[in-house]
């Protein structure tokens, strides 16, 4: 759904992207500082209810996700380390902005339907982690699985939005429902994951082996 408006924020990005490495800032800089301003924006104004400021600043953050690769790319450094560090603290990020979300709606039980709340996002934290397990998964025995309803993008702007527009009148109910979606959503990527992969390694004699005991 973002996937184009990210594109054309790479464009948007590489004046700033070629000032910062001229400055001697890192590709790896810029992941590890946007990681933790936004892990530190969703672990203090979510949970406290500034869900309006705290969406908006995440989101911004969210569109400038793309800046360290611009970097990687204008100064030639790209390369495994560079995507392994970006995915990985993608995860971390990830799941910030759903434990503040889900904290939200503990640390504010008088918000309607807040249990319901807090169990969906507890849901969309805990799926969204294992759909791009099931992809990296994938790849590491030969497969491909990127297939999926809703991509990390999608998800998180989503869940942003909706929790956002609570403080300007949005219906909780109308945020929980939300939630409950992208985490219906979330179990049936990681199906047709999980049913797309298993296709491909029985197609190949692959299939019904014995389980990896490190998975």
């Amino acid at each position: 759904m973002f996937s184009g408006l990210r594109g054309a924020m790479q464009g948007f990005w590489a004046p700033l992207a070629r000032v910062l490495l001229r400055w001697g800032v890192s590709p790896d800089a810029v992941t590890i500082a946007g990681t933790v301003v936004v892990s530190v924006l969703a672990l203090t104004l979510l949970p406290t209810g500034h869900v309006l400021l705290g969406g908006v600043l995440i989101g911004l953050f969210a569109l400038a996700d793309s800046l360290d690769g611009v970097m990687a790319r204008t100064s030639g450094r790209t390369g495994p380390w560079g995507a392994f560090l970006d995915s990985t603290l993608d995860r971390v990020s990830d799941g910030a902005v759903f434990v503040g979300i889900t904290l939200w709606f503990v640390l504010h039980p008088d918000v309607p339907y807040a249990t319901w709340g807090a169990v969906a996002s507890l849901a969309c934290l805990a799926l969204g982690a294992v759909v791009p397990y099931a992809r990296a998964r994938a790849e590491s025995v030969g497969a491909t699985a990127a297939v999926g309803i809703a991509e990390r993008t999608d998800r998180l702007v989503v869940a942003l939005v909706a929790v956002a527009f609570t403080q300007v009148g949005l219906p909780e109910l109308v945020t929980v429902v939300v939630l409950t979606l992208l985490a219906v959503a979330s179990a049936v990527t990681v199906v047709q994951r999980v049913v797309t992969v298993r296709r491909q390694l029985v197609g190949v004699g692959a299939g019904g082996g014995t389980p990896d005991p490190e998975a």
